[in-house]
C-alpha cells in the first residue's frame, strides 16, 4: 500500500472535513496518508509515494500556497500518482459538479504548471453566519448572480459524500497502479 500525502486548503473548514473522510477511505483501503494543511509547516512531497491535494475557493480563488506549493514541487508530482480536488459552491449545480464542467476546476488546470492525473470536483457547504460581514456579503451578491440562496439564515450542505468516497476510492487505486508503488 502507499503511504500517501493529502495537502488541502480550508478556510472555514469544510475542504478539511472532506479531507478527513477522504483520509479515512483511503486508510479503509490500507494506506497510510499524512494530512496537512497547506497553511502549517512545509511539507516535501519527496517521502511519500502519492500525492493528493485539495482547495476550497474563496472569493474566486484557490489559495495562492496551493500553486506556490505545486511550483515549487512540480517535478516531485510529475513523479508520483497525483490528484487534485476542488471545493466550491458551483458544483451545487449539476451541470457544473464535474471537473470538465467546473469553471474553477478548469481555470486551476489552465493556470498551473502541473497537471494531475486524477481530478474531482465537490460542492461546498454556504452558512452565512458563520462569515465575517464582509465574506457574507461577497458570497450573497455571486448567490444573488448565480441564481442560489441570498437569505442570511442560509445554511446548506451541497457535498455529494458518495462522489467524495468514489474519489478517494479512485486515488487509492491510482495511487498502487500503474506507476504506484506495489500493493
Amino acid at each position: 500500500m502507499a503511504d500517501i500525502l493529502l495537502l488541502y486548503s480550508s478556510v472555514y473548514g469544510h475542504t478539511q472535513r472532506i479531507s478527513k473522510r477522504i483520509e479515512a477511505a483511503l486508510e479503509s483501503q490500507g494506506h497510510t496518508v499524512d494530512l496537512k494543511p497547506v497553511s502549517g509547516p512545509p511539507v516535501d512531497p519527496r517521502g511519500y509515494d502519492a500525492v493528493l491535494i485539495g482547495a476550497s475557493i474563496r472569493n474566486g480563488k484557490h489559495n495562492p500556497k496551493i500553486l506556490q506549493f505545486i511550483e515549487n514541487h512540480q517535478h516531485v508530482l510529475d513523479e508520483k500518482p497525483n490528484g487534485f480536488f476542488s471545493v466550491n459552491l458551483v458544483a451545487r449545480k449539476p451541470e457544473k459538479n464535474t471537473p470538465e464542467t467546473n469553471p474553477y476546476t478548469q481555470a486551476f488546470v489552465a493556470k498551473s504548471p502541473w497537471q494531475p492525473r486524477l481530478l474531482g470536483v465537490f460542492g461546498g457547504d454556504l452558512d452565512y453566519q458563520r462569515y465575517s460581514a464582509f465574506d457574507r456579503n461577497v458570497i450573497r451578491f455571486i448567490m444573488w448572480i448565480t441564481k442560489g440562496p441570498t437569505d442570511p439564515a442560509t445554511k446548506a450542505e451541497y457535498t455529494n459524500w458518495d462522489e467524495v468516497a468514489r474519489f478517494a476510492e479512485s486515488f487509492g487505486e491510482l495511487a498502487v497502479g500503474p506507476g504506484g508503488p506495489p500493493a
